[in-house]
């Protein structure tokens, strides 16, 4: 997480929000840095419920399709990163029916109902071409349809203080009353870090945890060369294969960034992918998988390592969120 300015604590402490689809938190991390007031969560996976209570002493409601919006409480900020699904397009008109039988219809209806002044959305790189794009009209038809104003943008974590190359579309939505003819997403908060920065020492650690024996490992002796200002590359910077190099089999070096982490990802270093630290090869641990996402160092982890890294490879970076909602403040469109 950013440490935040003075000038911004508590900048929105008389906003209160949603937590949908919250996973491990992620947006209330983000929200609460400004001193936003969450008043409902809810997310299906019971251990993302175990994590989320152990961090927030707050269990979330269960499946949101089962939740009647007029159940919730009244809300200023909805927050929501909803899975991508496909679909079903009549070709005739984009908009609110079309969304029906996908999680964002959810999404939808609750802000049909409570017409809050924002809607903080997050998904995968990828729904920006959903379907050729149709997908994300979908979404954007319906939010205009429901009288808001919507600006999305493609980012990349790296580009944001963690060292971990994680693109995704931010979707946001303004309501009409609020006037935001435009908006222009940050493109970087200017810090730059190497994943090594953020590593745990090979001796603090279970090294048998996390380190990877092989006999079919090959590195590629490519020399790391830093750009014309001396520094090294924001982004993974790989050196070695592991087997024939497929998904969970490639290497890389820590004076770069890690790659994406993922939910599902197979391989002998799946979810997390390998790299050489102090001579040995590695996953990342549960704290670093934490650190490149943006999370605290007090953060409580759930019990089985698996889970952690499933839920690390599902959550959103702070570092990202934090940004957008500072210029959100910046241009004074919620004060």
């Amino acid at each position: 997480m950013i440490k935040l300015n003075p000038t911004y604590k508590q900048t929105l402490s008389n906003y209160n929000f949603i937590d949908l689809f919250a996973g491990i938190g992620g947006f209330r991390l983000a929200m609460e840095s400004f001193g936003a007031n969450c008043i409902f969560s809810s997310e299906i996976d019971k251990h993302a419920q175990t994590v989320y209570n152990l961090n927030y002493k707050e269990l979330p409601e269960g499946d949101i399709t089962k939740i009647d919006e007029k159940n919730i409480p009244k809300h200023d900020i909805i927050c929501a990163g909803f899975p991508c699904q496909a679909f079903s397009i009549s070709g005739k008109q984009l908009g609110f029916e079309d969304t029906r039988g996908t999680l964002f219809f959810d999404v939808a209806r609750i802000a049909k109902e409570h017409r809050p002044k924002l809607l903080f959305l997050e998904n995968v790189k990828n729904f920006a071409t959903h379907k050729d794009g149709t997908t994300l009209q979908t979404v954007k038809s319906t939010l205009e349809e429901l009288g808001y104003s919507v600006f999305y943008d493609v980012l990349n974590a790296s580009n944001f203080g963690v060292p971990q190359s994680r693109q995704r579309i931010y979707i946001l939505a303004f309501r009409n009353d609020l006037n935001v003819s435009d908006f222009n997403f940050p493109k970087t908060n200017g810090l730059k870090i190497k994943l090594n920065d953020i590593l745990e020492k090979n001796e603090k650690i279970d090294l048998l945890n996390y380190k990877i024996v092989r006999n079919d490992i090959t590195l590629n002796n490519k020399v790391i060369e830093k750009n014309v200002s001396g520094e090294y590359p924001q982004k993974p910077i790989r050196i070695g294969t592991i087997s024939k190099g497929g998904q969970g089999e490639r290497i890389y070096h820590p004076y770069g960034h890690a790659i994406t982490l993922s939910a599902h990802g197979g391989g002998v270093a799946g979810k997390t992918g390998c790299y050489l630290v102090d001579g040995e090869y590695r996953r990342l641990t549960e704290k670093e998988v934490a650190r490149v996402s943006g999370f605290p160092e007090n953060f409580k982890f759930h019990a089985s390592k698996s889970q952690t890294y499933k839920q690390f490879g599902n959550t959103v970076v702070v570092n990202v969120l934090q940004e957008i909602l500072k210029k959100i403040i910046d241009d004074n469109i919620l004060l």
